[in-house]
């Protein structure tokens, strides 16, 4: 789908050889010559999936209490570090997202006039789904130029980004000034909206008695039709889960500390709309989660049909078969660079077996066996002392007394800086080994119904509490116990922590318990830096050092050192992030968050 992409963007630029040099002035196309070639006219929307804003490996987690790099010029090291600026911005979203919405206008501005079928009920049809990506497009779009950009002005006002929705030319006025917050917000759930109405909530093999009822009305009867324009071969496109998925990030963020006194939008707002997306899931486990889903990334080999995904993945990229996350991951005597390096921090932050935090006194946790009986998925996403690698299940030695590079600081921009080493979205069957350089396949999880369920359950928590679910199938209470049982946790006791919660009906304690939980199942996939923003959290937690740990031997015993291996530091005012310094400088009505130059 990504290659159909490509060449549907780049088709309008197909000429002629003769005309290399010296080009006709009849082949210089015009918007006009899309109205007759639907090929064209897919071309433009293309543009608007060929620079979505999905990342493939840990990048903005680099900056946060997750994971530190040992690759000494990473931007997001230095935005760390100190060198976070409006001129110096790798979270920026500005240029990539407004390009997209450029070609986004263009196309709805022109869409109605394409001849898309000569059948006019399938040009119907093809009419809908594709004004229903565009909307859902752009709603994507915004939302993360939103989530980038959006916030507080000099006088404390909450402003969000200018909303454009004509295409702009040469002769425009681009000297736009920012809408405000709730403004933006109400854009994108409209535009949301738009695409939940116009396309399939799945495309798939439909029946004739799945054939959606205003298609009948037209005389759409045999569902070989309905799959012409709506089939599976046309998963990867924009659809109506994805559109639903969006409205609820949008909420959730909306609905943040951060945000919500200036959003228009309330924590019950936020619940329902995580509900509408939640209990569509059908994943064969708790509250409908894939039971499978914890590792994902380890199962694109399975044959899903044309396009598919496992039940946890509600959009993913295309596959490509290679080993490059490994190479840049794996422990250097696995030919890896070793390059996102779990922090102590993190590791901290996974609770005992028994679902007990390890602060607390009956999670019986022993600081000189660290990683005994504890969280499963501790094991399964991150590599510490003693743990297996590679396609051989090689032992990793971090601790002092190993004899190569494995070891913590042993050798610069490769050896980790924390102890540790990433292995979640890593296969393990891949060999980096130039000798056998084996490669796997991979795709990227854009969105995931496990983020769905977290965005559901803390809203959900925040509006009613632990037990109520206000009228929807699962309150935070049951989706929390779902993701906690699919974990491995509290199998011999029953989860007496988060038991203990609910009995108390502790609201408080329920919010720290979900934002452990998306922590760590949302872990290297670039949630956690935007999560403490919108949280609001005070700047001690902001900065708060990224911590490793020495582990040296004596005969039989172990000991361990905590190391500060890195110090943030950012401002109070970098709760929001900075509009882009020369767009402020070239636009007299574009008005800077507080605190940038």
């Amino acid at each position: 789908m990504k290659n159909i992409f490509k060449l549907l963007a780049f088709l309008p630029l197909l000429t002629a050889c003769d005309d290399l040099f010296e080009p006709a002035l009849e082949n210089n196309r015009d918007l006009e010559a899309m109205y007759k070639e639907p090929s064209y006219a897919q071309g433009i929307l293309a543009n608007a999936y060929i620079i979505l804003p999905y990342e493939t490996s840990p990048t903005s987690d680099l900056a946060t209490d997750d994971a530190v790099t040992n690759e000494i010029s990473n931007s997001y090291l230095r935005m760390a570090t100190g060198s976070w600026t409006a001129n110096n911005n790798p979270v920026s979203q500005w240029q990539n997202r407004f390009n997209a919405i450029q070609y986004i206008n263009l196309f709805l501005e022109n869409v109605d006039k394409v001849e898309w079928a000569k059948d006019e009920r399938i040009s119907t049809m093809f009419l809908d789904r594709l004004k229903g990506e565009a909307y859902g497009l752009r709603a994507l779009h915004m939302y993360y130029l939103l989530r980038a950009h959006g916030g507080k002005i000099a006088d404390g006002t909450l402003m969000g980004v200018p909303i454009i929705l004509k295409s702009e030319g040469p002769d425009a006025d681009f000297n736009h000034a920012r809408a405000t917050y709730s403004d933006c917000v109400k854009q994108i759930m409209e535009d949301a909206d738009k695409a939940i109405e116009l396309l399939p909530l799945d495309y798939k093999k439909f029946e004739d008695s799945e054939i959606p009822e205003k298609y009948k009305n037209i005389g759409v009867t045999n569902a070989s039709d309905y799959r012409r324009v709506c089939g599976e071969e046309f998963r990867g496109l924009m659809s109506g889960r994805i559109a639903l998925a969006v409205r609820a990030q949008t909420a959730l963020l909306a609905a943040s500390p951060a945000f919500q006194s200036g959003s228009g939008m309330t924590w019950e707002q936020a619940a329902d709309y995580a509900a509408e997306i939640v209990e569509k899931a059908n994943g064969g486990g708790g509250c409908g989660l894939d039971a499978n889903g914890l590792e994902w990334y380890t199962l694109a080999d399975n044959d899903y049909g044309t396009g598919g995904s496992p039940a946890e993945v509600i959009w993913r990229s295309s596959t490509d078969e290679n080993n490059t996350l490994e190479a840049a991951n794996f422990p250097p005597s696995l030919y890896g660079n070793g390059r996102v390096n779990p922090t102590q921090n993190l590791v901290d932050a996974f609770p005992m077996a028994n679902g007990y935090p390890i602060s607390e006194t009956s999670s019986e946790y022993d600081a000189e066996n660290p990683y005994n009986k504890r969280d499963p998925r501790l094991a399964k996403y991150i590599v510490y002392n003693g743990g297996k690698q590679g396609p051989n299940d090689s032992e990793i030695i971090t601790g002092t007394y190993g004899t190569n590079t494995d070891v913590v600081n042993k050798e610069s921009g490769r050896s980790t800086r924390t102890g540790y080493y990433l292995r979640k979205l890593l296969r393990k069957e891949c060999n980096p080994n130039p000798q056998y350089n084996t490669t796997k396949k991979h795709y990227t999880a854009r969105i995931r119904y496990t983020e769905m369920f977290l965005i559901y359950a803390e809203a959900a928590n925040e509006a009613w509490g632990p037990q109520n679910s206000n009228g929807h199938r699962y309150s935070a209470y049951d989706v929390i116990k779902a993701i906690r049982t699919r974990a491995g946790l509290g199998t011999d006791n029953g989860d007496a922590y988060l038991e203990s919660i609910k009995n108390n009906n502790d609201k408080d304690k329920m919010r720290e318990l979900i934002r452990n939980e998306r922590r760590i199942e949302l872990c290297f996939e670039n949630f956690r830096f935007w999560d403490l923003r919108r949280w609001n959290v005070n700047l001690t937690k902001l900065n708060e050092i990224a911590l490793g740990v020495e582990i040296s031997k004596s005969g039989a015993t172990m000991k361990y050192t905590p190391l500060e291996v890195e110090n943030r530091k950012y401002e109070d005012y970098m709760i929001y992030g900075p509009l882009p310094f020369a767009e402020v400088m070239k636009w007299s009505n574009l008005e800077q968050n507080v605190g940038w130059k």
